[in-house]
């Protein structure tokens, strides 16, 4: 066994410590055909969350193989290479992925960061993050039902700054008509696809008119061939406040790279926090799905206080897109009746139990 594959059995087995599946739960019959998925345990407390996705499937019987990649910007030595990782999430089509912590500049000297560019070989233009008011959580607004939809391949996070002379540096924002259109595109499509009745541009061409003009234009010119879905803009930062004070006028967003990140992280704050949110960011060829809050979590590790929600849905999302709709409605159904009970909580939600006593209850409700 190489030492990569040591080193992530290891962690994997430190985060089963305590978990045992004793719960009885009536399988679905096996097809005769298993996919395989790539599997990215992430930073922090991620192949904690990855472990209650294995034993979750497990007990549901659920006809998905992983090929496990350690992929780590803070443990280099250890992660697997990008190409070995883009060839695999190639190879499968799908990808379960933990977050991968970022180093700052400091400790690396290296721009462009490992998720950078994982997107950018496998073309991960669209980011998609489904927030949604879950049974059981109870938080400020109730009855949220928003999709944010993000370009993710360019604008600020296009890796090109320099210094011009000591104390200034330049940083350059990229926004091209072709991507905009592209992800402007897929905003609309998607709402077409799932009925829904609006979609938002979140923009700052007031401020930044050429970028994020040429951005607010792109989404203005697809948005006529799409007559049935009603199109509105709005400014970036009165965004954050109307969706902190009336979220239920959004429908979907679709925004820049920046903008979108923040809007995500507000969004699953509305709903319960970093923990309960899935996500899943889209190539042409290839899909992976990864929480839709991008934070490891790293002062809990080892601690077994992590929600394994977000990464549950995932995996309930993941399903659902290889057309394994029964096993995704059974965890997705048997996560919503843990929740509801409330009799079984992390603390991010108030309550006492553990990662592990999360996963049991899960795994206890499976139907």
């Amino acid at each position: 066994m190489s030492l990569i594959a040591r080193s992530v059995c290891r962690t994997l087995n430190q985060a089963s410590r305590g978990i045992h599946s004793t719960a009885c739960v009536q399988q679905v019959a096996r097809p005769e055909k298993r996919i395989k998925c790539t599997l990215i345990p992430g930073d922090g407390v991620g192949p904690e969350l990855v472990y209650s996705v294995q034993e979750v499937f497990k007990a549901a019987n659920v006809p998905v193989d992983f090929e496990t990649f350690f992929f780590s910007e803070i443990n280099p030595v250890l992660s697997s290479k990008l190409e070995d990782v883009t060839a695999s999430i190639q190879k499968n089509k799908i990808c379960l992925k933990g977050i991968l912590a970022t180093p700052d500049y400091s400790r690396t000297g290296e721009l462009q960061t490992l998720n950078m560019k994982l997107r950018n070989e496998l073309d991960l233009f669209a980011n998609v993050v489904h927030v949604r008011s879950l049974p059981g959580v109870k938080t400020r607004h109730n009855n949220i039902d928003t999709v944010i939809i993000r370009e993710q391949t360019e604008g600020e996070y296009s890796a090109l700054e320099h210094e011009s002379v000591d104390g200034v540096v330049e940083c350059l924002k990229i926004i091209t008509a072709k991507k905009s259109m592209r992800i402007a595109k897929f905003a609309f499509d998607y709402a077409t696809k799932n009925n829904r009745k609006k979609v938002t541009c979140v923009h700052k061409a007031n401020i930044m008119k050429l970028g994020d003009g040429l951005f607010l234009r792109s989404c203005e010119e697809i948005s006529k061939l799409y007559p049935r879905i009603q199109f509105e803009k709005m400014i970036v930062d009165n965004t954050t406040m109307q969706l902190v004070s009336n979220p239920h006028q959004f429908d979907v967003m679709v925004t820049p790279n920046l903008y979108g990140s923040i809007v995500d992280n507000i969004a699953c704050g509305l709903v319960g926090g970093a923990g309960v949110v899935a996500g899943a960011s889209y190539s042409a060829e290839t899909c992976v799905f990864e929480p839709g809050a991008r934070h490891t979590f790293s002062e809990a590790v080892g601690k077994n206080v992590a929600n394994p929600t977000a990464m549950l849905l995932c995996s309930s999302k993941l399903l659902r897109h290889v057309n394994l709709h029964n096993y995704s409605d059974m965890i997705t159904n048997a996560i919503f009746r843990v929740l509801k009970s409330g009799k079984v909580r992390t603390k991010d939600l108030g309550g006492q139990n553990t990662t592990n006593e999360f996963t049991l209850a899960v795994i206890a409700h499976l139907k």
